[in-house]
Parts: C-alpha cells; sequence; structure tokens
C-alpha cells in the first residue's frame, strides 16, 4: 500500500517535471516571435544557408513561426499533444525523442525535399511528440490509443496524397510543409522503439 502511494506519487512529479519541455519550447519560441521578420529570416531552416555554414538552422528553424497566428496553433497543438501522451515518457527521454525527431526532420528535409527552400515551425515535432507517445502506448493499447494511431496516419496519408488539410494553411497564415509532418512523426515513432527510450508501459490515457 505504501509502496503503491509511493510510486503514484513518484509518478506524479516526473510527468508534473515533463511539462517544463513543452513550456521551454514554447518560451524559446515565443522570444524569436519577439524578433518579427529578421528573426524569421535568421533563424528558420534555410538549405542555403545552411550549405554556407549557417547550421543553427538546423534546430532553430523549428523553433520560428509565421507570425503570432502561426505560433498560437502550434502552441495550442503542443499543449494537447502533451496532455495526451506527455506521461509517456520522462524528461530525459523526451529530449532524446525531441532530438531524434529534429534529426530526422533535417535529414528528410535535405535528401529527401532537395527542393524545399525554407520551412519553420513547430508541427513536424509536434507530429513527432504525438507518434512517440502513440507509439510507447501501443505496446498496451487502449481504444483511445487506437483511434489517435489511426487519425494520425489518416491524417498523413491524406496530407501525402492531397495536400494539405483544407483550411490549415490559412490558420497558419502560409504554406504547410506536409513533409515536417510525416518525417517528423517517422522520427518519433523510431525514437521511441529505441531500447535507451522505451520503458514500461505507461497508464492509459
Amino acid at each position: 500500500m505504501g509502496l503503491d502511494k509511493a510510486d503514484a506519487t513518484a509518478e506524479k512529479t516526473a510527468t508534473s517535471r515533463a511539462w517544463w519541455l513543452p513550456a521551454t519550447i514554447l518560451l524559446l519560441a515565443a522570444v524569436l516571435l519577439l524578433g518579427g521578420e529578421a528573426a524569421r529570416v535568421a533563424f528558420r531552416f534555410d538549405s542555403l544557408a545552411i550549405q554556407s555554414g549557417e547550421v543553427w538552422r538546423l534546430v532553430s528553424g523549428h523553433l520560428v513561426h509565421l507570425g503570432a497566428a502561426h505560433f498560437l496553433l502550434n502552441g495550442a497543438g503542443l499543449a494537447l499533444v502533451w496532455y495526451l501522451v506527455g506521461d509517456a515518457f520522462d524528461t530525459r527521454q523526451w529530449l532524446l525523442v525531441s532530438a531524434g525527431c529534429v534529426l530526422t526532420m533535417d535529414l528528410g528535409f535535405w535528401f529527401l525535399s532537395p527542393q524545399l527552400g525554407w520551412y519553420v515551425g513547430l508541427s513536424g515535432l509536434l507530429h513527432g511528440f504525438l507518434a512517440a507517445g502513440l507509439t510507447q502506448r501501443l505496446r498496451r493499447p487502449e481504444p483511445e490509443t487506437l483511434v489517435l494511431a489511426a487519425l494520425l496516419l489518416g491524417k498523413l496519408a491524406w496530407e501525402q496524397l492531397g495536400g494539405p488539410l483544407p483550411g490549415s494553411e490559412a490558420a497558419a497564415g502560409g504554406p504547410v510543409v506536409v513533409d515536417a509532418h510525416l518525417f517528423g512523426a517517422f522520427g518519433g515513432a523510431l525514437m521511441a522503439t529505441l531500447p535507451g527510450i522505451r520503458v514500461r508501459p505507461a497508464a492509459p490515457i
């Protein structure tokens, strides 16, 4: 009984600490947003600039946004994703998942989407977080997990075959790079299967 309570308390504390990650991500994104167009151009993923040695863009490009509407949309998405699957891993594991998603997106942009000139936004990382959390939960699937996984796969398939979801570009205030969603989701799912990240099944959603 006492051990059960201790385990529950430890798990709750770890989950609370995990919220520092999305909060930090949004804080960094908000700071860059305040920099306006100059910051957006200086920090976006830009293939030509990266070739010239501006390698920080490989990370910063996933934090800058088209504008306030784009930032708020991604911020709401991140809060929802974290509410759904944020307790699937601890903070250290989420950091590894984040790094893997960013790496997968950058490699995908570079080798599979060479025509992409520039990219900004958190949406690829959001898809990666959701895919990672769902992949972890599928070790002990619940109906809600299966539904969310089906919706994610359906969305990715729609975007690859038919382009962005209706209204998404208007809501974001600019073009939607659907390949970022695919590469991010792939990276998240892949990272969730690695022995150093995979943990015991978390509680159902």
